[in-house]
């Protein structure tokens, strides 16, 4: 993400001190953002656990102009209060056919009786947004688990070295976004935003942006052409910290720019595989057959382990659900992610959806 392109992509979207979440916040985010991954690792993960929650769908909203994004608000039956949440959490949903998918939180986590998930389809895509939109109904009971953060949220005087955030988010990647700007607009924090899709009718909660008012900066391709960094960083200078979520494209456009900008602060999520960086071929054999595949450089372990055994499960392909986790029995891992303890990399775990080897085989309990 550190590397600056040669050119712009054709396409950059293919309470106070007292309060209990402020408090959890403090203790969350008591390091840089560049220190995330130990964050993840250290503080959130022991808080969180896998347990199953049953909930209820009690109201779906189309969200975008061009009906491609509905929201749904999940509660218990019989509206007892859920498990709190902090900006940046999603939910792990589990579908009605069996798949397992990753939805951010993008409600208020003062409401402690509902969680608010919205989600654009994707025709093409992996399947669960299709299911979303076509059978998840008003009534519909689906089980969730969680909530997990993924993407943690500091803020200034409450954790947060920074003196001011600015939050930059490309269509529906508004999401964990929305909740951020929630809690910084509560607690009186300096904080600005730059929203960014294809057109208006495109993009998800452009009221409910708009309501901040001039905060807010609302940009589109049809009306502005494609952003480059400058227009997604306006006024960004030495202790802002910037959080940032949707495609490739533009947040490794963001973090290039952010590079070369001392003092300033990355917080970012993306919604698509990262690609390898620096890989190299190796062979993976299944331990149960003897099954030897090659893993070309450029692609991950788990799209090779696909091909062969396509129904091999996995959920969000950049390293933080667990879903996709194997057993080494033999080789060297390149461990790519951040969430596996050095206990679970000991005991030979690794995560293939971004995970690898430096060469050679590795041998896998599948």
């Amino acid at each position: 993400m550190r590397e600056v392109p040669a050119h712009l992509p054709a396409d950059l979207f293919g309470k106070r001190d007292r309060d209990r979440a402020i408090q959890v916040l403090d203790a969350v985010a008591s390091a840089r953002v560049r220190w995330t991954a130990v964050v993840n690792r250290r503080d959130l993960r022991p808080k969180v656990d896998d347990r199953r929650i049953e909930v209820v769908v009690t109201e779906r909203r189309v969200e975008a102009h061009d009906q491609d994004v509905v929201s749904l608000l999940l509660r218990a039956p019989g509206g007892r209060e859920l498990p709190r949440w902090w900006p940046g959490a999603h939910l792990d949903i589990e579908l009605p056919s069996g798949l397992l998918r990753q939805y951010s939180l993008c409600g208020d986590p003062a409401d402690t009786r509902a969680y608010r998930i919205a989600v654009r389809r994707i025709p093409n895509g992996n399947g669960g947004s299709i299911e979303v939109h076509d059978a998840l109904p008003v009534g519909t009971r689906v089980v969730v688990r969680g909530p997990r953060n993924a993407f943690p949220f500091a803020v200034p005087g409450h954790g947060s070295p920074a003196a001011r955030l600015h939050f930059v988010a490309g269509g529906i990647g508004i999401t964990p976004i929305l909740p951020m700007m929630r809690l910084a607009h509560r607690l009186g924090v300096d904080w600005s935003m730059v929203y960014t899709g294809r057109a208006r009718d495109t993009i998800p909660f452009l009221d409910e942006v708009e309501s901040f008012g001039g905060r807010v900066r609302v940009r589109t391709d049809d009306e502005h052409g494609l952003p480059d960094a400058a227009a997604l960083l306006p006024g960004v200078t030495a202790d802002t910290a910037v959080y940032c979520c949707g495609p490739v494209p533009m947040t490794t456009t963001i973090a290039a720019a952010i590079n070369e900008m001392p003092g300033v602060e990355l917080h970012s999520e993306r919604f698509s595989p990262p690609p390898v960086v620096n890989g190299v071929p190796f062979e993976i054999e299944f331990a149960s057959t003897g099954t030897v595949v090659e893993v070309a450089a450029n692609r991950s372990a788990l799209d090779t382990i696909l091909e062969s055994k396509p129904d091999r499960p996995y959920s969000c392909r950049q390293g933080f659900c667990r879903t996709c986790k194997v057993r080494v029995l033999a080789g060297e891992p390149d461990h790519r992610e951040t969430v596996l303890t050095p206990a679970e990399h000991a005991a030979g775990e690794m995560l293939v959806c971004v995970s690898r080897a430096t060469g050679g085989r590795l041998v896998l309990d599948l």
